[in-house]
């Protein structure tokens, strides 16, 4: 069904001011999950909400919690997130980072006990809008299969880059095929997921995103997408000292604590040698190069996003009508 943005942006904040979150913390966690929806990426959108709702409900997360940082070395930020909303934690952790970058031209900080931060293209953006490169990497639960395995041993670890042009190149992407949010997005919906994105508890490849739920997902681009998902994997746990990905819990579930953990760089772009002011030309030449299709013109990463998000605040959000009635339920009660 149809539904105003801001009709569910209202919705959204309502129900986290219920539960003893500030009306700025509320604002942000709502925002994060309806730029999912507005971008077209509902699997990390309004489908989170009533899971973080009752991980709240629960004590699983603290709305009031903005975390707290300590300065290990001079760029480097070691954050515990307090069990902190995560866009809460990892905002604050920027803005942190941030004021040190005069001196150092880059910062790091490392986020541990902290709840999911959602999209991540959403953090790159507002880097890149601010002048800055911004990389963000996240671990989950064992979700994905190694290449050549069946067993899920792999977060789906994802990363985003933002760096600043007149329209930004912001990148974001899982190492696995698809996140689990868009199988249990399918789930909902009750639509067979595509062949090769999943096996179930067999190992065997399945469309049933029931049975890939008990299962995993496969790497993207094979050994190459498993290479770099192991990556994340190591170099997130080593720095914010977070759990691996087969002992991770809490960002699918309202029974555990969150243990995963965060990665945010952020580099001054005018700190390089230069280069950055000449970035607009070229995403604008590589957008006018020719193209296969002259009806599909070459896009940069970010432009799809910026283009779904326009016509959707048009047109309004599909949001499946059992969700919709879940968050009204949750609204009146």
């Amino acid at each position: 069904m149809i539904v105003r943005p801001e009709r569910l942006r209202d919705l959204a904040t309502t129900l986290l001011e219920r539960r003893g979150a500030p009306s700025d913390h509320s604002r942000l966690q709502a925002d994060l999950l309806l730029e999912a929806e507005l971008r077209g990426l509902p699997s990390h959108g309004l489908q989170r909400l009533p899971m973080l709702l009752s991980r709240l409900d629960r004590g699983l997360a603290d709305a009031g919690k903005s975390g707290t940082g300590t300065w290990r070395r001079q760029a480097f930020l070691s954050v515990d997130g307090e069990r902190g909303l995560g866009p809460v934690v990892l905002m604050n952790a920027m803005q942190t980072l941030q004021s040190a970058l005069g001196e150092t031209g880059i910062t790091i900080a490392a986020i541990r006990n902290a709840n999911h931060i959602g999209m991540l293209a959403y953090y790159a953006e507002i880097a890149a809008s601010k002048g800055l490169i911004g990389i963000v990497m996240s671990t989950s639960e064992a979700l994905v299969h190694p290449f050549g395995g069946t067993k899920a041993m792999l977060g789906t670890n994802p990363i985003a880059i933002g760096i600043p042009a007149d329209r930004p190149f912001v990148m974001d992407l899982a190492t696995s095929v698809v996140s689990m949010g868009k199988i249990n997005n399918h789930a909902m919906r009750d639509v067979p997921i595509p062949l090769g994105w999943a096996v179930d508890g067999k190992g065997h490849p399945t469309t049933d995103p029931q049975a890939a739920k008990t299962g995993a997902i496969a790497p993207f681009g094979g050994a190459k997408g498993y290479g770099l998902g192991l990556a994340i994997e190591l170099l997130v746990a080593a720095l914010a000292g977070s759990d691996l990905a087969p002992a991770v819990r809490g960002t699918l579930d309202d029974i555990h604590p969150s243990n995963k953990g965060d990665l945010l760089i952020l580099i001054d772009a005018a700190a390089g040698n230069g280069r950055a002011t000449s970035l607009s030309g070229y995403l604008e030449q590589l957008r006018l190069s020719p193209a296969v299709d002259a009806q599909n013109p070459v896009a940069v990463p970010g432009d799809g996003a910026r283009r779904r998000r326009a016509g959707t605040m048009q047109s309004g959000i599909d949001l499946p009508p059992q969700l919709f009635e879940q968050l009204m339920a949750l609204e009146a009660a």
